[in-house]
């Protein structure tokens, strides 16, 4: 057994046992390793930059089979890390997940999975479509009490066109499944979890997700949904109900009303306005907003809508609680934009995307770990000040209270881990002071 180039924090290691207990004990001594070469990778972040920086370039190909063995076992991992979540956090009594999907640039037609998408951001260049891989991506919303809110990446699912499907080996064992399918696999993987645990659990979507296939299947599961819906959506009035002993014709009762609402006309009524304070993006602010019942196909049944008015246009809301008031949806809205921070930082900090493996299993392990360093980072700097993990003294053009970045927090736990290495060695042999400045100087200036 090959040990890591790196000494981790004790509560480091220890997260990184609990989860490779979830896998085969004949390679679970791998996943360690294999975390703390991602800590420490630099440049182009590929998978041999992971292994070069762990130390284990000799038996990579070792690391190969390992990673599309991971590439299996994704649920049981992220199923470890949600309860180490739950249980080291101290979280409310009601969560707020949240769901969307994000892709990631692929180059070659050998990448397995990989086709052509929609770029929903296309930059100067305007480029409407882009090669690769969509991830409909599963993200805990979360309101730190100094740092303002922030999500924790929990789990992914991996969409393939139909089209795509024909490119990937049968022996793979690969199954076609849209979005909404996914995203639901993601709200049922999850809520049995969260309702042991004896939390309730909200989830927030764009409304791309607000379509019957989802709606029905989330609801099954136990959860609130909250999302957006379409300016013209099909919504009806509440059904009547009987006056006392009136008797009601044959058949079921109705579940919708006969009449259809306009969104649009409620919108532009002057009357009905309430201003609400609510805290979104970090700050307390007024909204005018109306809040109305009514019934919904997709949803099934019962939904509160809320119409918020901007100075540029109007946004319906909804929530499958009718009891949900309109600041608790208005704010669990504005947090998804959490999961956005959170491709942001997967992409651009840990480099997803850029591991070029084909292996349709192996590119499941390799985004996974990418969040989960994500999320096991945000754990570890969970409780610590802002001193601690940023120090903005060298950067005097820099907002000095401005939050510690994901990278900030990366950058703290690198320099931790080196400081502790240094420490180690200092109390066993004798450094001369030259030596230890400059190990200092060093290390601050480490990616």
């Amino acid at each position: 057994m090959v040990e890591s180039n790196w000494q981790c924090p004790s509560e480091w290691s220890e997260w990184s046992q609990w989860l490779a207990a979830g896998l085969h004990a004949r390679n679970r001594w791998r996943l360690p390793i294999l975390l703390a070469g991602i800590l420490f990778a630099h440049g182009r972040r590929t998978v041999t930059s992971w292994l070069r920086a762990a130390g284990v370039s000799i038996g990579f190909q070792d690391y190969y089979y390992f990673l599309a063995a991971l590439g299996g076992k994704t649920k049981s991992v992220a199923t470890r890390l949600l309860v180490l979540v739950l249980r080291t956090l101290p979280l409310p009594d009601r969560l707020l997940a949240v769901i969307d999907d994000t892709p990631t640039k692929r180059y070659g037609p050998m990448v397995e999975g990989a086709g052509i998408h929609h770029n929903p951001t296309p930059g100067p260049a305007d480029q409407k479509f882009l090669y690769g891989h969509i991830w409909v991506t599963l993200s805990l919303a979360l309101r730190h009490p100094w740092f303002g809110a922030l999500a924790l990446p929990l789990r992914a699912m991996l969409y393939v066109r139909r089209k795509t499907m024909a490119k990937i080996p049968k022996w793979r064992g690969w199954t076609f499944a849209t979005k909404l399918v996914l995203a639901a696999r993601l709200v049922e993987w999850m809520a049995p979890i969260v309702r042991q645990a004896g939390k309730t659990l909200w989830i927030v979507v764009d409304g791309g997700y607000v379509k019957a296939p989802f709606l029905r299947r989330a609801l099954r599961a136990g959860v609130t949904v909250i999302g957006r819906l379409r300016k013209d959506a099909a919504l009806r009035d509440l059904p009547r109900k009987l006056r006392r002993g009136q008797r009601r014709g044959r058949g079921r009762p109705r579940k919708y009303g006969k009449h259809k609402i306009s969104l649009a006309k409620r919108a532009a009524h002057r009357e009905g306005w309430v201003a609400v304070q609510c805290t979104i993006y970090g700050q307390t602010v007024t909204k005018l907003c109306k809040t109305f019942l009514a019934t919904y196909r997709p949803a099934g049944a019962l939904i509160r809508v809320v119409v918020v008015l901007e100075e540029h246009d109007w946004y319906p809301f909804f929530s499958t609680d009718p009891n949900a008031t309109a600041v608790e949806i208005i704010e669990a809205f504005a947090d998804r934009a959490t999961i956005e921070q959170d491709f942001h930082d997967v992409k651009e900090v840990w480099g997803a995307g850029q591991q070029q493996v084909r292996n349709i299993w192996t590119n499941l392990a390799v985004y996974h770990l990418n969040l989960w360093m994500h999320r096991l980072v945000e754990l570890w700097s969970w409780n610590r000040p802002h001193g601690e993990l940023c120090d903005r003294s060298r950067s005097p053009w820099n907002d000095a209270d401005r939050r510690p970045s994901h990278a900030d927090r990366c950058k703290a736990l690198r320099r931790k881990i080196m400081e502790h290495g240094l420490s180690t060695l200092a109390a066993v042999w004798w450094l001369p002071r030259k030596i230890t400045q400059l190990a200092n100087r060093l290390m601050a200036l480490a990616p």
